[in-house]
């Protein structure tokens, strides 16, 4: 199961990631996360102790590392570097884990823009590919709005790409234009989870509002997650109903990706 997560900042993508991570991880099957969203913060929705979550340096860190891999120092204008460096051991060497859940943070390139052929950004990209093609954990993706970190190379060992979405025509508008991003590289299965909701009319203006992407399911607003963030504490431990609808979210994805 290869899953990317993707929707506007501060919609409850991040939440999602989370919950679906633990939920496998419970299962006893092993679960790798990736949090690829520039305000990182997948560590603390998983439930790492704040001491645990700063030990994990973010790839795009570590600039002997890529230097090793690449040949060329990050931040750099070499005109000559690797653009196929090996990759297959930086999950297991850097990833922390927590309740069975392997995190491994890859950070923002913060030089040349986000889209940059530079060492740090092929490292990156070459590491998300091996992930998503190669590694056979469940392996799930805590993406930007957008698809900056996906490519042609990937599309294919996507099982599902999901754009959180909450109860507002700006979020429908980004859930469209990643959907309408997604195809451009060939992710066709592109679904929508709707969060925040509050009401049975916040469901039906979601549903309504994207007909043409199939929703999987609904994380309704919750004390219990505002309070889980509030205390550095995952939603999983703290809000049971957000669990048991991520739960019926999770039934539904592998309905569809069996069928």
């Amino acid at each position: 199961m290869k899953i990317a997560i993707s929707g506007k900042g501060g919609v409850g993508k991040t939440t999602l990631a989370a919950l679906l991570a633990r939920l496998y991880a419970s299962e006893g099957r092993p679960v790798l996360a990736i949090d690829a969203d520039p305000d990182a913060n997948l560590a603390s929705a998983i439930g790492f102790p704040p001491d645990a979550a700063e030990k994990i340096v973010p790839i795009v860190e570590m600039k002997d590392l890529i230097e090793e891999r690449t040949g060329a120092k990050p931040g750099s204008s070499a005109p000559y570097f690797r653009l196929n460096p090996r990759v297959d051991d930086i999950p297991d060497r850097f990833a922390g884990v927590h309740a069975g859940v392997k995190l491994l943070l890859m950070g923002t390139v913060k030089t040349g823009g986000g889209g940059c052929i530079c060492p740090e950004n092929v490292l990156l990209k070459q590491l998300l590919r091996h992930v998503l093609v190669y590694r056979e954990e469940v392996v799930i993706v805590d993406m930007e709005a957008g698809i900056e970190h996906l490519g042609r190379a990937t599309a294919d060992s996507v099982d599902a790409f999901i754009v959180v979405v909450e109860p507002g025509r700006r979020s429908l508008q980004t859930a469209e234009t990643i959907k309408r991003l997604a195809a451009d590289i060939g992710i066709d299965r592109c679904l929508v989870v709707g969060s925040k909701v509050g009401s049975q009319s916040d469901r039906d203006f979601i549903t309504s509002g994207l007909p043409d992407i199939t929703v999987l399911g609904f994380i309704s607003r919750s004390e219990r997650i505002i309070e889980a963030d509030l205390k550095g504490l995952s939603p999983f431990d703290l809000a049971p109903d957000a669990v048991e609808e991520a739960r019926q979210i999770r039934k539904r994805l592998d309905e569809i990706i069996v069928s």
